[in-house]
């Protein structure tokens, strides 16, 4: 009962911020910030990545080069979670097999399939003596299917992907060097590749995830702490997880909720673009909204769980996360509220100073953000292009970002973040089979 009141008073903090600044600073302090708040993370964004362009990627050697060899090329474990993925199961597990690492074994963890996974993945390990797979006989979750998988696995470094995702050969390579020579690294993410672009949906996927996630990751990974590693393609350190406890069996996002819990226990996590992972994604609005409110449920799941410890010296690396995501949360009800303003001017004389006549920034300041964001999405592809060079051609697509992905990640804050604090209980976080997509990039 004291945990319902605590989430619901903030809650009412959270929804009655935006409107206590339209009370004491004027509804033109509101749209300022709606309006001024992603320029200023763009600049952020861009200049954090371009910073990590600098110092690190742009002396990097890249093909036809060799990819780095851990010393003493140690065993690597690719845990490999897998619910109805009969479809795309068999070529996830050859593309793992077929790394150039030489030392790997391939754990696939069938979570209570009800299509033929489990025969597919018999029938592979007949075949390929490194594979192996457990069975588990009901849907677990994800969460539970990687706590198994890691039991089983005889390594200390574990890879693990999604069950639709096809490892670059040399993936493997780049995501356990950096844990091999750096023992205080706990994880390596790697650079996840859209291979489903039949619609305008998953072509603005292509250069979101290099103009927007890519860049994110870089500056988060300057600046000290990364938000979350990437749940599709990740490497690992067993002695790291086992301080942790692993993966939480009741959080919906397990990959953002691991990487809070090793970067408090004060490991660090390392994003090494070279890792390329190809994955699918949505492809209809459908598809699309249930995956990112789900994001959204899982990233409020993390505030409200880490809000009242987090402020301790000990995590002040940690701050910074945490007040990006309160002001990228506020964000969302700002412009909500701005949006019920504006309505309401239509019919009614509001107070002086809470009037919104119109939702549409001045000429100005609307060419700043179209020109910053034109920048960003050059920024990143000349920074991208090197892993894959037909991404020039997102660039067209990526313009209609604002229009579809802004108001989706605009609805799904609205409404996640009132269904996670006000939830009862928490239960086991369990998946369904998600949408692949209409057409792979061939």
């Amino acid at each position: 009962m004291i945990d319902r009141l605590i989430a619901f008073l903030v809650l009412c903090i959270v929804l009655g911020a935006p409107f206590g600044v339209v009370l004491v600073l004027t509804s033109d302090a509101l749209l300022s910030f709606v309006f001024f708040y992603p320029l200023f993370m763009s600049g952020i964004w861009m200049a954090g990545g371009l910073y990590f362009w600098l110092r690190w990627e742009r002396d990097w050697n890249w093909r036809p080069y060799r990819p780095p060899m851990p010393a003493g090329m140690p065993l690597v474990s690719i845990l490999v979670p897998c619910h109805n993925e009969e479809r795309h199961g068999e070529e996830t597990l050859l593309a793992a097999l077929n790394q150039d690492y030489p030392n790997i074994e391939v754990i696939a963890i069938n979570d209570g399939s009800s299509d033929g996974t489990a025969a597919l993945f018999d029938r592979l390990t007949a075949e390929h003596p490194r594979l192996r797979v457990l069975h588990l006989a009901q849907n677990q979750g994800k969460a539970m299917a990687l706590r198994m998988g890691a039991m089983a696995a005889r390594s200390e470094y574990l890879v693990c992907i999604d069950g639709d995702a096809m490892l670059d050969t040399d993936a493997v390579n780049y995501l356990v060097a950096p844990l091999v020579e750096h023992p205080h690294v706990a994880a390596v993410t790697g650079n996840p590749r859209i291979r489903t672009r039949s619609t305008l949906i998953g072509r603005i996927q292509v250069g979101e995830f290099s103009s927007i996630i890519g860049l994110i990751k870089r500056s988060q990974r300057v600046f000290g702490q990364l938000f979350t590693v990437s749940g599709v393609c990740t490497a690992f350190r067993r002695k790291a997880l086992d301080q942790v406890g692993y993966w939480s069996l009741d959080m919906v996002t397990e990959d953002i909720d691991i990487t809070w819990k090793l970067q408090r226990a004060r490991w660090t996590i390392f994003y090494e673009p070279r890792a390329l992972c190809w994955i699918l994604m949505p492809e209809t609005l459908h598809g699309l909204w249930k995956q990112r409110l789900r994001w959204a449920q899982g990233g409020a799941e993390v505030f409200l769980k880490n809000m009242f410890s987090i402020w301790k010296w000990e995590y002040r690396r940690m701050w910074p996360l945490m007040i990006e995501f309160f002001l990228s949360t506020g964000w969302a009800f700002a412009v909500a509220l701005s949006i019920g303003l504006w309505v309401l001017s239509l019919f009614m004389v509001l107070p002086p100073g809470m009037n919104v006549s119109v939702l549409l920034p001045p000429a100005f300041t609307g060419m700043v953000l179209a020109m910053v964001c034109l920048l960003q999405f050059l920024l990143s592809v000349l920074i991208d292009r090197r892993y894959e060079p037909a991404i020039t051609r997102s660039l067209y697509w990526i313009i209609w970002y604002p229009f579809v992905y802004w108001i989706i990640n605009l609805l799904t804050s609205l409404l996640s973040f009132p269904k996670v604090m006000l939830r009862i209980r928490r239960q086991r976080a369990r998946w369904t089979s998600p949408d692949r997509g209409i057409k792979e990039l061939t």
